[in-house]
């Protein structure tokens, strides 16, 4: 019936099942290292910063696990925070999450992409910024191409890539071993760890904890896609206790490899950390690093942009975002009008090449919003005591997670605070276009007709139609497609 073929189309792509542990595990281990060094001032106190970056991301995903099997609503912490706070709350959580948090992350992934491809072009200096925009450009605009014009090529990709990023992070963890049982771990010594390249600050060890998490971005994922999970109430936290730890485990050993190479201030200066380190320790061999971070890098936009359809798809079911972001391809079933928008809005960040300045900008948001999800598993503990919760977790947890969350978001601001009001400005603009776009509901008959023209003018144009819509007729929205 239609509501069977409905929901294998809609399944069709949002293949979760592709992206476990490799979601996490993106471009951020490669580009993120020197920014986390660079604001803790010290080699001890960044392997400090990534091991509770990673014990932070354990905490907060518990918290999210609760809330996913108690409201198990796909879209994440935009579903939590519509449903605890109210429409204006989520909206505004989606709000930035389309225009800031998707973009920028696939900005900076295609700039990491095109830094580590044209770096060997550039043994001597750093490449020219124009050509790291153009080329993340061209990667960006081949890959939702790529999206737009198949699910099974666009998973297909995913699959190929993924062994990129595993060979860089074996070949250079594998290395680091070497490198200490040969007693190359002279920075490594407690003496030398934490000897402070600059005076220690506390505005940017906050900022090196946002370059940190920028790496372990990924770890909610599986929320946004609750409803599809199988059996979520086991699964869901198997998920959490696996791949948290191990991917912990392989950022904190790869950046002691990295250090047993190099020292801190080669470190800091390098744009492209595994290239200098493949440049220091394979010799002739060096030109499997950069070709196996690109590998990585592209399979990570692409992963990117085949995943954030999804959020699309549920602000658009509340009635959040236009119905066409939501729709697609009546023949290939892709999200033409949803890859389409981020393609465009993340090419409109690539104005900027200064990946560090993408991170913390993202990662304040981002952290933003966290903080006030976990908040709200608190609130809804005192709202709704007795709702069923399959998993419940102890209440220290986000209450440890939201001391981190103020001294984070308090600090960032101090350091940064051009990039972070930015990304608050950005944030409350939203607020107008709540009121005017949803909370305003009796709109002049003719400003609805003219977003329903809208809303056929591009349905004929990408040839798409809404995943849920159907009769009994099997095939009448098919002719209605027609």
């Amino acid at each position: 019936n239609t509501e069977t073929k409905n929901f294998i189309i809609y399944n069709l792509y949002t293949n979760v099942q592709r992206f476990g542990v490799s979601n996490i595990i993106g471009s951020g281990i490669f580009v993120s290292p020197k920014g986390v060094l660079e604001n803790s001032s010290s080699v001890g106190l960044a392997l400090i910063v990534w091991t509770l970056t990673g014990v932070i991301t354990a905490i907060s995903a518990l918290c999210y696990a609760e809330l996913g099997v108690t409201i198990p609503k796909s879209g994440g912490d935009y579903s939590y925070v519509k449903d605890i706070f109210g429409g204006l709350a989520g909206f505004l959580r989606l709000w930035i999450a389309v225009l800031v948090i998707y973009p920028t992350n696939q900005a900076v992934i295609a700039l990491t992409f095109a830094n580590y491809a044209l770096q060997p072009l550039f043994p001597s200096c750093f490449p020219p910024e124009r050509a790291l925009g153009l080329l993340a450009a061209v990667c960006l605009l081949l890959l939702t191409w790529i999206n737009c014009f198949s699910v099974r090529w666009a998973t297909r990709v995913q699959d190929v890539f993924t062994t990129g990023k595993l060979l860089a992070l074996f070949l250079i963890i594998i290395m680091g071993i070497v490198q200490i049982c040969q007693g190359n771990f002279y920075w490594l010594e407690p003496e030398h760890a934490f000897h402070p390249l600059q005076p220690y600050d506390v505005g940017r060890i906050a900022l090196a904890f946002l370059q940190g998490s920028f790496a372990y971005a990924g770890w909610n994922f599986l929320n946004y896609v609750t409803e599809e999970l199988i059996d979520p109430y086991r699964n869901l936290p198997r998920a959490i206790f696996i791949s948290v730890p191990l991917v912990t485990f392989v950022y904190v050993f790869a950046n002691i490899a990295y250090i047993t190479a190099m020292s801190p201030q080669e470190l800091i200066a390098s744009n492209a950390v595994a290239v200098t380190f493949g440049e220091k320790l394979l010799g002739v061999m060096s030109w499997i690093m950069p070709i196996s971070v690109a590998l990585s890098t592209f399979g990570g936009v692409n992963g990117s942009l085949f995943t954030s359809s999804r959020l699309f798809f549920a602000g658009a079911r509340e009635g959040h975002l236009p119905r066409l972001l939501a729709m697609i391809h009546v023949n290939r079933c892709t999200p033409i009008p949803a890859l389409l928008f981020t393609c465009i809005s993340t090419l409109l960040m690539l104005c900027t090449s200064d990946i560090y300045t993408l991170i913390n900008y993202v990662g304040f948001i981002n952290y933003l919003f966290y903080g006030v999800t976990v908040a709200g598993q608190i609130v809804l503990r005192i709202k709704e005591p007795d709702i069923h919760r399959p998993i419940k977790v102890s209440l220290a947890w986000p209450v440890i997670f939201l001391i981190f969350w103020a001294f984070l978001l308090i600090f960032s601001l101090y350091s940064e605070p051009v990039v972070c009001c930015i990304g608050l400005a950005i944030m409350l603009s939203g607020v107008p276009v709540y009121l005017f776009g949803i909370y305003w509901e009796n709109k002049p008959e003719n400003f609805n007709s003219f977003v329903a023209k809208l809303t056929h003018l591009g349905q004929k144009l990408f040839m798409v139609v809404y995943p849920t819509e159907g009769s009994e007729d099997g095939n009448e929205d098919k002719d209605e497609a027609g």
